[in-house]
């Protein structure tokens, strides 16, 4: 899947980076909650750019449910860019909460990771704390921005009202590579609801799109665990391409390899958060 430029809303695009750069200023430096996402990196890059690479820390939570494939590109793109990384270990399977996996599972997580993170960066004399949230974000069912308010963290993206694709064009033209980078939620988010979320099927959920990656899958890109049952979600560009009976035998045949008796390819397609409909 690719993603058009806007040369139209550009202008309104920079108009809303100016003030976020303004507001950094103000800040003079700024922790970041840094996954490498499309949102994160762009967030980061504008402020190394404003503040100095001194002044900005990218902070990123490893834990089972961040994919090591995600991690290793966030590690690329803040080389790329020259931010500080610190990296630190979360551990919200620790906590039965979270592990039931509860509809408002992801509260619980990003309460781990940000009683650990805003502390971090208190400790280094840095008084704001950000994630990469956009204006997009604030609709739906979002369990994890209650923590992120109750931790004081803020969103400079969603403050000034940045589209998921105004952050697109401002990250290409910023010559940022996560500017096509397909959304990447956690793995946890690909278990339903009310089945406990344990590291073998974090793994399982991994391996199998890791596969399917090196099989040649690009764009959005999910697979849902349901049991031994592995649901594959692809974009309608993929769908159409995967569909025949030769590519589709090849598709079963590797999310099987990596641990599921039953596979199945979503004539739906990709639907962010489609497992969020069990919850509304």
């Amino acid at each position: 899947m690719t993603y058009d430029v806007d040369e139209s809303s550009q202008p309104h695009a920079l108009a809303k980076e100016s003030h976020l750069t303004a507001w950094l200023r103000d800040r003079r430096s700024i922790a970041i909650g840094y996954s490498g996402g499309v949102d994160s990196a762009y967030l980061a890059a504008v402020a190394v750019a404003t503040l100095g690479a001194a002044q900005v820390l990218a902070i990123i939570g490893r834990s089972a449910s961040y994919p090591e494939s995600q991690w290793s590109a966030a590690l690329g793109v803040a080389a790329r860019i020259g931010l500080n990384v610190l990296e630190v270990d979360t551990d919200e399977l620790s906590d039965p909460r979270y592990a039931a996996n509860p509809a408002n599972r992801c509260y619980f997580c990003k309460t781990e990771l940000w009683s650990k993170l805003v502390p971090i960066a208190r400790a280094r004399g840095i008084a704001t704390v950000a994630d990469g949230t956009n204006a997009d974000d604030l609709e739906g069912h979002r369990p994890g921005a209650q923590a992120a308010r109750e931790h004081g963290v803020v969103s400079p993206l969603a403050m000034f009202e940045f589209s998921k694709q105004e952050i697109r064009e401002r990250s290409h033209a910023r010559g940022l590579p996560t500017w096509q980078q397909p959304s990447s939620p956690c793995l946890s988010s690909r278990i339903p609801y009310g089945t406990p979320v344990t590291v073998g099927r974090l793994k399982r959920v991994e391996q199998a799109e890791s596969a399917l990656r090196a099989e040649g899958v690009v764009g959005d890109l999910r697979v849902r665990h349901f049991g031994d049952l592995a649901r594959v979600e692809l974009s309608s560009t993929e769908l159409a391409r995967w569909m025949d009976a030769e590519s589709r035998a090849r598709l079963e045949a590797v999310v099987r390899a990596a641990g599921y008796q039953r596979v199945e390819l979503d004539p739906r397609g990709f639907r962010s958060g489609s497992l969020n409909e069990q919850a509304s």
